[in-house]
């Protein structure tokens, strides 16, 4: 991440200089002289898996269809970030994206845009295994999939679906496919899950994936997030240095989200985005687009602002960017998790877009 001096002083845990003014720049600068240049796009909020830590059984109640942006206002959108607001990276998301029609197809659009985007897709798996190629054959760069277990039973019971199976084929395809890498994201859970940390990475490596732990966030449906249940950074180390040696990263990670660290000598690398415990906020380089055509400046935001009506009544190319702009500008420090006043976002997880 590039940072751009803006004069002001930067304390962490402050709220920025949201009164002062914004300079000319037309890139998404905030306060705190960071710039946005990766956007995070949710296709949609509907998902076909229901993850105990992301919704309940029964699901949710999806946007109306007419709510969700179009393919025309998708690529509009996009293009106006790559063209006058200098974003550079796009990670398509959900819900599950591959539940988005025609998706082939809106791929090929976002990567005939010019300056061409780097292209990421985070998705679950199911149906990718046979639509890996077409997506590649689009332009898709590379994909992330969710994945918190390779045991069958321990699947089932974590997203209350038996498609383990088709999850496993989709990532052979992606790397099939030649999309490059293909990582894994794994969310660990006191309890459910925790003793997959090492089989997940034998995994990987044998595969040749590439394996990033995440901490579990603040952003179920059922608002039921418990410190106490969540694996922390230091204990994902401390359980994988058990049957792996690891080495410390030498080399600044800029604004990547994810520390990584040598497994065995290498070239085999493990990676742990550790949000809660040792938030990367300084460094966030991020803007999110729900499936609504509301832009945030932060995934834990309570604020947003609605480019979806302002494209639908006619704005100008301009004004959806200076409206891009302004929420930009008025980023916080930080997501403010371990903060006695902390508020979970009212949108869950599948709603924002991961």
């Amino acid at each position: 991440m590039t940072a751009v001096d803006l004069g002001f002083p930067r304390v962490p845990g402050t709220r920025g200089s949201s009164r002062a003014p914004r300079p000319g720049n037309p890139h998404l600068i905030d306060t705190f002289g960071r710039v946005a240049t990766d956007l995070r796009v949710s296709l949609t909020d509907r998902c076909n898996l229901r993850c105990t830590y992301c919704m309940p059984a029964e699901g949710l109640d999806w946007m109306p269809g007419e709510q969700v942006l179009t393919d025309d206002e998708l690529v509009r959108l996009m293009r106006i970030a790559v063209e006058q607001l200098g974003v550079t990276d796009i990670r398509l998301t959900g819900g599950e994206p591959l539940l988005r029609p025609g998706l082939e197809d809106l791929v090929a659009r976002i990567t005939a845009l010019s300056p061409r985007p780097r292209l990421s897709m985070t998705t679950n798996g199911i149906g990718l295994a046979r639509r890996a190629e077409g997506l590649a054959g689009a332009g898709l760069d590379r994909i992330n999939v969710s994945l918190d277990t390779i045991d069958p039973e321990l699947f089932k019971t974590i997203t209350r679906r038996d498609r383990l199976s088709h999850v496993l084929a989709g990532l052979a395809a992606a790397r099939d496919a030649g999309m490059a890498p293909v990582k894994v994201n794994a969310v660990l859970i006191r309890g459910l899950n925790e003793t997959e940390a090492v089989p997940l990475l034998k995994f990987c490596l044998d595969e040749g994936y590439h394996l990033r732990f995440i901490e579990q966030m603040p952003l179920d449906a059922q608002h039921g997030w418990n410190r106490g249940e969540m694996i922390t950074a230091a204990e994902i180390l401390s359980m994988l240095s058990t049957s792996f040696e690891l080495t410390p990263p030498t080399e600044s990670r800029g604004g990547a989200p994810a520390e990584r660290w040598l497994v065995d000598g290498g070239p085999g690398d493990v990676g742990v985005i550790a949000s809660v415990t040792r938030p990367f906020c300084s460094a966030c380089e991020r803007t999110r687009l729900t499936a609504d055509g509301a832009v945030r400046s932060c995934l834990f935001s309570n604020d947003e602002t609605d480019l979806r009506s302002l494209v639908r009544a006619g704005g100008r190319d301009e004004e959806v960017a200076d409206a891009w702009r302004a929420t930009m500008w008025g980023k916080l420090a930080g997501h403010e998790i371990n903060d006695a006043g902390f508020a979970q976002p009212i949108r869950p997880m599948s709603a924002i877009g991961g």
